[in-house]
């Protein structure tokens, strides 16, 4: 996730006034907040982070990891941040998995809002070693795309992405649903795509995900297909 955000929002990072960025939720441990602070400070060695948490003992648990540019304080979704600043970026992963469906878009209503104008949310759920991710990438308007990401060596099939989807598709993966259709698609195009498996998984993926793109309206580069990355527009995926 960290390194799409890097390569898809780089340019946005790079031209902006005094970037900053948030880790929404980082969880019980900083190093997640740490480890996107890094990506993103090679991209823009001034960019600022800020780690947000509803817990005071976690906040507190990380202030060890503070430094120049990376700091940690307690909000949620109304993102607090110094002066009224928006960010550019906030990332919210693994944080809406525990809510209500019903209360997804107004959570997304709400961080859009807080963006700069050419700001990105990424809102999206991993597996517990980030091998299996599937996220919904957010411009102040609303949702634009969904990225679905995998540690190919680990992966049987495509559709095991779907226990990874975020909580707004999770529930809408079921016949006459574009994310159901997608996944269905995508798994025959994998099998089809089974003699490139002898080039390695990621030549079998990216030729599966050459299959796609006849019918489905797939976005951004295609190098980034070998890294085990496909990005669907969302309208094709949204509940019908």
């Amino acid at each position: 996730m960290d390194r799409w955000i890097a390569a898809v929002h780089g340019p946005v990072l790079r031209h902006t006034t005094a970037p900053l960025a948030v880790d929404l939720g980082y969880g019980a441990a900083a190093w997640t907040a740490v480890e996107l602070f890094q990506r993103l400070r090679a991209v823009r060695p001034e960019l600022e982070l800020v780690g947000l948490e509803i817990e005071p003992e976690r906040v507190r648990a990380a202030q060890p990891y503070q430094r120049e540019g990376l700091t940690f304080r307690r909000g949620g979704f109304e993102v607090p941040l110094p002066e009224g600043r928006r960010p550019v970026l906030i990332r919210a992963a693994n944080v809406l998995r525990q809510y209500p469906e019903e209360e997804v878009r107004a959570v997304w209503t709400m961080l859009c809002a807080r963006l700069a104008p050419d700001g990105l949310l990424v809102e999206g759920t991993c597996d517990e070693l980030g091998r299996r991710q599937v996220w919904v990438a957010l411009r102040p308007a609303g949702p634009v795309s969904v990225t679905f990401a995998a540690r190919l060596a680990t992966l049987q099939t495509p559709s095991d992405l779907a226990e990874r989807l975020p909580k707004a598709l999770i529930h809408r993966n079921v016949p006459g649903e574009g994310v159901h259709s997608f996944l269905r698609d995508f798994d025959r195009a994998w099998a089809s795509a089974a003699p490139y498996a002898a080039l390695g998984a990621r030549q079998r993926w990216a030729r599966a995900v050459a299959t796609l793109a006849a019918d489905w309206p797939l976005l951004g580069r295609r190098d980034r297909w070998s890294l085990g990355e496909v990005t669907v527009a969302w309208e094709a995926l949204a509940s019908r």
